[in-house]
Parts: C-alpha cells; sequence; structure tokens
C-alpha cells in the first residue's frame, strides 16, 4: 500500500511540473464527489465549475427549501438541500442558467450524443445481447456494472464459450465500448461472416474514483469479475480460453491484470498505452517485475500485442519508450498501428476488428 501511494505521489508531482505524458493537469474535479448524503440526512451537492457565475440544482427536490450554492476557492461549488425522505431522486445542475447532467454521476459517459456518418456498423445478420450485469466488488466493497456480449444463439447453446475482456480507456465506464465503441455491431459482423469463433465479451467498468486507480481495478478483475462470470456463464475457466485487452488507461490495466496474473490468460492486447505516463519505464518494469518474469511470459503469452494510431496518437512517445523498456527486459511481443486515426475511437475499434478474429485459434 505504502508503494501504491508513493507512486501516485510521484505521479502527481510529475504532472505538476510539467513533465511529458498524456494525462492532463489534475483538478478538484477528479476526485469529487457530486452528491453526499451527510450524517445528518442533508445532501450535500458538489459541481466543479471554475468559471461560473452561478449554480443552482432541480429535480426532485424540494421547492420550499431551494439549495444555496456557494462556491469554494478551489472552483467547487457547493450546496445543502435538506427535508429528502429516504428515496431515489432525479436531479440536473443549472449553470449560469443552462442545464448541466451531472459529469461526475456514475452514468455520465453515457449521456454523450453520438451520430452515424456514413453506413456504420449494423447490418442485417444474426445479432447478439449485450447485457447489463451487476456484481459485487470485494474489494471495493460495493456494487459493480459491466456489459457482457453473447452471441447470438447463445441463450439455447449448450456449448462452452471462451472469454475477451475488454477494458475501456480514462473518462468512460462499461458503456462506453458497446456503445461509441460499437463493440457488439463489430462482434456480431465478425461473427456472421465467420471471422471469428463464438465467444463471450466482458466489458467491465475500469474507472474507480481514487487517484491510481488501476491496482484496484486490477484486483477487483482477478477477485470479483472473473469469478462472476465464470459462475454465471458456461464458459471454460482455463488461461488459454481467456483474453484481456484495454485501450488507454485501460491498457495499464490489462498489463497490470496480465503481468501480475501470468497464469490466468494467454492473449493480451494493449491499445494506444503504455507503462505509467510520466514515471520511470524501468522502475515501472521493475515493480511489474517483466524483468524477472520475461521466459515465463514468452512462455505464456500465445500473443502480446501493443498498438498505437499512427504517430498522433496522444500515447505514441510513452508506448515507444515502453517497448524499448520491455525488449530491454527481455520480453516478447507483436507491434502494429493498425489504423492512423490518433487516439481514438476509431482507432480502437480498427484494432477489435483486427485482432478479434485471431483468438482462440
Amino acid at each position: 500500500m505504502k508503494r501504491i501511494l508513493t507512486l501516485v505521489a510521484l505521479l502527481a508531482a510529475t504532472l505538476q511540473a510539467g513533465a511529458q505524458g498524456w494525462f492532463r493537469q489534475p483538478t478538484p474535479n477528479d476526485t469529487l464527489q457530486s452528491v453526499r448524503v451527510l450524517p445528518d440526512g442533508k445532501v450535500l451537492f458538489q459541481i466543479y465549475a471554475p468559471k461560473a457565475r452561478t449554480v443552482a440544482v432541480t429535480g426532485d427536490l424540494p421547492w420550499d427549501k431551494p439549495v444555496v450554492f456557494k462556491e469554494a476557492p478551489n472552483g467547487v461549488w457547493k450546496g445543502v438541500c435538506e427535508g429528502l425522505a429516504d428515496g431515489c431522486f432525479r436531479y440536473s445542475f443549472l449553470v449560469d442558467g443552462t442545464k448541466v447532467q451531472d459529469p461526475k454521476a456514475p452514468l455520465s459517459a453515457e449521456q454523450a450524443s453520438v451520430f452515424t456518418k456514413g453506413p456504420g456498423y449494423i447490418k442485417d445478420v444474426p445479432h447478439g445481447a449485450v447485457a447489463q450485469r451487476y456484481y459485487w466488488s470485494k474489494n471495493l466493497n460495493q456494487m459493480r456494472r459491466m456489459h457482457v456480449w453473447t452471441p447470438a444463439g447463445y441463450e439455447k447453446s449448450k456449448a462452452k464459450l471462451p472469454v475477451l475482456y475488454l477494458i475501456h480507456g480514462g473518462g468512460d465506464n462499461d458503456a462506453s465500448w458497446p456503445g461509441v465503441g460499437a463493440a457488439g455491431w463489430i462482434l456480431d459482423n465478425l461473427l456472421a461472416e465467420g471471422k471469428m469463433v463464438p465467444m463471450i465479451v466482458v466489458m467491465p467498468n475500469g474507472t474507480i474514483p481514487v487517484q491510481n486507480e488501476v491496482p484496484p481495478f486490477a484486483q477487483d478483475m482477478v477477485e470479483s469479475i472473473i469469478p462472476f462470470i465464470e459462475a454465471n456463464y458456461n464458459v471454460y475457466t482455463d488461461a488459454k480460453h481467456r483474453a484481456v485487452a484495454g485501450l488507454s488507461m485501460g491498457g495499464m490495466e490489462t498489463m497490470e491484470v496480465a503481468f501480475n496474473n501470468i497464469d490466468m490468460f494467454t492473449h493480451v492486447w494493449v491499445l494506444s498505452s503504455s507503462l505509467m505516463p510520466g514515471l520511470d519505464p524501468a522502475a515501472e518494469s521493475e515493480r511489474l517485475q517483466v524483468k524477472k518474469n520475461a521466459a515465463k511470459m514468452n512462455k505464456q503469452f500465445k500473443a502480446l500485442v501493443f498498438t498505437q494510431g499512427g504517430p498522433t496518437d496522444i500515447a505514441y512517445k510513452n508506448c515507444e519508450n515502453t517497448r524499448a523498456q520491455l525488449t530491454k527486459d527481455g520480453l516478447k511481443f507483436e507491434y502494429m498501428e493498425n489504423a492512423q486515426e490518433g487516439h481514438s475511437w476509431a482507432t480502437w475499434r480498427a484494432d477489435l476488428q483486427t485482432l478479434a478474429p485471431t483468438l482462440f485459434k
């Protein structure tokens, strides 16, 4: 724990000093809890809006006791609501008179609008199902959600299937891959075209409201997510039928999971990512014991793949440094620039289309 806190402190200091990396400058919004129920039953609303002139809240709240907001020096506006009984309440912020959905709400990543230009990914083929599943996270001590894609015909099939664990990037959640990532439609098409084997694709929530979410998510994956899937779906439970992949922050989480649990996977994809930006790659590689375990990983991983979206990908230089360090430490891997679309969903959708057909064959 002390080591993790030290790494967090180093990362924060490095970012504040303006060192190279692809994380933005930290703000009070990073760890802000927008709605808190206080011990006395009152509800505290908070929103980071440093340039706002006025802030209010609206929704299923008492009209006779309007919430009064005041701005703190760090740009966080705070207001306390009184008189609420227990229950569920709809709310929105009003920032300078404009209705704003809570950017810190668990579902905020799902509120972005998405449009399609051109033919898109939806075709007249058999479609699988994308389900929302809730599970109890042992290490986080909370109920969490994941999305699970099952192929067309799964409900009536008795065949066991392999599993791909597919992780989103920073600022998104488990709805991002099946939403803007179009993962379900891409997988439907690949399966209908006979380009991939039937599998289950689990899209967990890699976002955790702490300074460094990578280690706790990796623990959640091993202790709660994988056991939940293997207890509730008809899947194989051996390494050769288990793959993990992630983009950007999810790529760091992928390495954290796979490098610390080598015996659990045979396919590992790191998309537009690197070892922790702003930290010495040699130190991070040592923390993950790459040199010590390189021979074991080279034997265990049937495919370890790093991808980038071309030189415009904001993770490009960091990934170069990471690959150089991993090579120095004896780790073997593949590298590809599958799409020249930078650090974007266009790149990661292309990655999924290219890499999914290579699994479990």
